[in-house]
């Protein structure tokens, strides 16, 4: 007979893989691309970014002798606000004495990976929020969208950036542990579901010729991340299953037919993925102080007033993130469906 101490069973009839299993993880990524802004402690919740217009080109000669009239320049100030979130997990004392895992740095990785997903997720909600927005095919909205993605809703995409001046990326944040940044290949980054990929691999020019890169096909080029499908023209594309559609969204009359649907049946019923796109300086993510802000938390069973035999310990994560939006003409976002 076996006992189970809290969720956890030890596995004392069987052989144990010294090796835990892997965990299927989501990939995170728009943190490396964004400007990346630390408010010191106590200070404020509150950071201001401020931008100051140009002005266009001066194109009337000076008159002789006469001292022009002085500009004005204005100022754009974008505002973003701290939260506060945060996840904990309890063991207990039999569980961190008698169990056969390392249970206690095991739920410590995992907390660590749950605030990464957290900061992805805030990240994303606020650029998905974005007002530049395309749609595929026809589509005049989101629950007209009836069409996978092509490259005539791709180039728009491109043209609308270079229109609005906005600067392909050339860096992204380190991934290690040390602050900085490494260079990369120019380009605009955009990020979706895996959903997408199929679509994104069949993608063809006028005449059929294949449009789309895959990895392997960069020749000299290396990827930005394992996650990157490819590229098509100035755009990269980095996949995360964390960029989930709107399940449903698209009414349209026959769109089921067309286009994927995970979220509703019935006529008509169809997902809508978004491609976000963006250029250097789009967006900003704000964490209190140091790399990030996460501050991880393990309390092994001691006794308290609360806990006077010591019989449950604690590990968990708290940090302060979000993000804004600089400039919502450095981005756009294309509303696609994913064929059947």
């Amino acid at each position: 007979m076996s006992s189970v101490y809290g969720d956890i069973t030890p596995r004392t009839a069987a052989f144990a893989a010294a090796k835990m299993l892997e965990r299927a993880l989501p990939s995170m990524c728009m943190s490396r691309f964004g400007q990346q802004q630390p408010i010191p402690k106590n200070k404020t919740n509150v950071v201001k970014f401020r931008r100051y217009n140009g002005f266009a080109p001066s194109t009337t000669a000076l008159v002789e002798g006469v001292t022009p009239a002085a500009d004005v320049i204005n100022a754009t100030d974008v505002t973003a606000t701290l939260a506060q979130y945060g996840r904990r997990v309890q063991i207990s004392d039999v569980i961190a004495d008698t169990h056969e895992d390392p249970v206690l740095s095991e739920y410590a990785e995992v907390m660590g990976e749950v605030a990464g997903q957290t900061m992805e997720s805030v990240c994303y909600n606020v650029l998905k929020a974005g007002t530049n927005v395309l749609y595929s095919g026809s589509a005049t909205s989101r629950i007209t969208v009836a069409a996978k993605i092509d490259t005539s809703a791709l180039n728009r995409a491109i043209r609308q950036l270079k229109r609005q001046n906005a600067k392909l990326v050339t860096r992204m944040l380190a991934g290690t542990d040390k602050v900085g940044t490494t260079p990369v290949r120019p380009g605009y980054i955009a990020f979706c579901h895996p959903d997408l990929q199929t679509d994104l691999e069949s993608l063809t020019e006028t005449g059929g010729a294949k449009a789309f890169k895959t990895p392997s096909e960069y020749g000299s080029y290396t990827p930005l991340m394992p996650n990157e499908m490819g590229s098509y023209r100035d755009i990269r594309f980095l996949s995360s299953t964390l960029y989930a559609p709107w399940l449903a969204a698209a009414t349209t009359t026959g769109s089921q037919s067309v286009i994927l649907t995970n979220g509703g049946t019935g006529a008509g019923v169809g997902d809508v993925y978004p491609i976000i796109i963006v250029g250097m300086d789009a967006y900003a993510t704000v964490s209190l102080a140091g790399a990030n802000s996460v501050t991880p938390i393990v309390i092994n069973p001691k006794p308290s007033d609360s806990d006077v035999l010591g019989q449950r310990g604690h590990v968990g994560f708290k940090m302060y993130s979000t993000a804004c939006i600089l400039n919502d003409a450095f981005m756009v976002r294309i509303e696609a469906g994913v064929a059947q």
